[in-house]
């Protein structure tokens, strides 16, 4: 049985402080056991909000929503006067979610956010709902919460609700990577159900918690793998023997922006010590030539994305909000999830884009006509052996999966809730979708990955520039060359995390 550590008030690489703002490798490492610390400011702040709820409550004159009211739609009509029925009352209702269990690091992540955001003292929730989702990290304890049934608007309604159910011991959980009876995985951890009543559930799932979760944690996978990218061009450049001019500070300079600017200055760095082999056409193909314009675009954007998803991860979603030195319950929209929607939707384009370009560039070094003469599919013996054949035909299957999926989800907004949610922003498919999307590309940087480590086998030339040839050297200590042939969708893999999880 895990064993439940005790929250303290000590900070570690390990921990995360309620008391700060939340970040996005703390939910990176949210799906391991972590220590979530909530200190004295939390406990008072989150006591304050409680105190000024029960004084609200105590004026019959003063409305509340999802206390003394129905929800949604229902909003017109008297909610039910026992606080623990009003908590069935919020959730069993919501119990209408379909298809796979989100992914386990989403799950745990996006109940980070969601602690975070009441332990700012402005949804009026138990005390000992902060402390008890605080211990549940400390375990390995994850709801099992359905795909399918959020809008992103009056929060991740249907995904949070499913993820408090399973925290008081109903529906279905997993620990250390099982899944079983919710009631049991929290035996196991040797967790209480949690008890809640009718604000406590509300302020559960009346957040865009799962949006912002999966929003930031494809980010990341999307960032390394740009930083990948960006180093398997240059290596890409140097075993071709192309002349690395296109990245000169006064030419990109000219160019006016930021990204490719900063992109750019990163390939000369990486490039160091590369010579021409005056073998190549005076200009390359776009896919080398445009490649600090491309790969400093897609940087601009993600310093969007940045900003945004520090925004959520800084923000209280929640609905209603109670701010105690004001006398003041807000009735308002900080569940509705549209910043996040635009953010994951660029998200998805940048994916795009930077897939076709792994695509291209993989397609450049495989074919004899533009590869410095390398053999066709870098096959060992042509014939005989087919080399990167199969890898090239699945990457050009991934970057088709990437572009059917790129309609933005964040203008599709139906009507839904008898037309109290009129507009909705669909944040949480763009979420999901983008986090999708990261792992293709991520397989994109592998395949082309492999490419690089398959081509030098096969006659191109070691890379003169120091930094590319370590990151060759580590390529070539996790793979074997392709010769002869084998399966390779581990190699792509092993790839992978050579570059992808790398500093290079």
């Amino acid at each position: 049985m895990p064993t439940v550590r005790p929250v303290t008030t000590t900070a570690s690489a390990t921990s995360v402080d309620l008391a700060s703002p939340l970040t996005v490798p703390q939910l990176l490492r949210s799906a391991a056991p972590l220590e979530v610390l909530a200190g004295t400011a939390v406990r008072d702040r989150v006591a304050r909000g409680r105190a000024y709820l029960r004084t609200v409550l105590a004026d019959d004159e003063r409305p509340v929503y999802g206390l003394k009211t129905g929800f949604g739609a229902l909003v017109g009509f008297a909610g039910r006067t026992d606080d623990a029925d009003q908590c069935d009352n919020t959730l069993a209702h919501l119990g209408a979610g379909q298809g796979p269990d989100l992914p386990l690091d989403i799950a745990r992540a996006s109940l980070l956010v969601r602690t975070w955001s009441l332990a700012q003292g402005l949804s009026g929730v138990s005390a000992h709902v902060v402390e008890g989702l605080a211990k549940m990290f400390a375990t390995t304890f994850v709801p099992a919460v359905p795909r399918y049934g959020s809008v992103g608007a009056s929060g991740d309604l249907i995904p949070l609700a499913y993820a408090a159910q399973a925290l008081r011991g109903r529906g279905h959980a997993y620990l250390d990577g099982t899944r079983m009876p919710a009631f049991e995985a929290l035996d196991r951890a040797g967790l209480s159900p949690l008890e809640l009543d009718g604000r406590d559930a509300l302020a559960l799932v009346n957040g865009t918690s799962v949006t912002t979760a999966a929003t930031a944690l494809a980010l990341s996978s999307v960032r390394a793998s740009h930083r990948a990218l960006t180093a398997l061009t240059c290596l890409l450049v140097d075993v071709l023997g192309a002349d690395p001019g296109f990245a000169d500070p006064r030419l990109i300079t000219a160019f006016g922006h930021t990204g490719a600017v900063d992109v750019a200055s990163r390939m000369r760095t990486a490039l160091e010590g590369c010579v021409p082999s005056g073998k190549r056409a005076l200009q390359e193909p776009y896919s080398i030539r445009c490649s600090p314009q491309l790969l400093g675009a897609a940087e601009d954007a993600l310093r969007y994305v940045d900003g945004v998803v520090a925004a959520d991860l800084g923000g209280v979603s929640d609905n209603p909000l109670f701010f105690p030195g004001d006398d003041l319950v807000a009735h308002g929209g900080n569940f509705f999830g549209q910043p996040a929607a635009y953010a994951a939707d660029v998200l998805a384009m940048v994916t795009a884009s930077l897939g076709n370009l792994a695509e291209r560039q993989l397609d450049l070094l495989v074919d004899p006509a533009r590869n410095t003469g390398l053999p066709p599919m870098l096959a060992a013996g042509p014939g005989r052996q087919h080399g990167l054949q199969g890898v090239q035909l699945a990457t050009t299957a991934f970057v088709a999966e990437i572009r059917r999926n790129v309609l933005p989800a964040s203008t599709q907004s139906l009507p839904t809730n008898l037309h109290n949610q009129d507009v909705v922003p669909f944040g949480t498919q763009a979420a999901l979708r983008s986090y999708d999307l990261a792992a293709l590309l991520r397989l994109l940087c592998g395949s082309l990955a492999l490419g690089l480590r398959q081509a030098v086998h096969v006659g191109g030339r070691r890379p003169a520039a120091p930094r590319c040839a370590t990151l060759l050297d580590a390529l070539a200590e996790a793979i074997e060359p392709v010769d002869p042939d084998r399966p390779l969708d581990e190699d792509v893999r092993v790839a992978a995390d050579v570059v992808v999880d790398g500093e290079w």
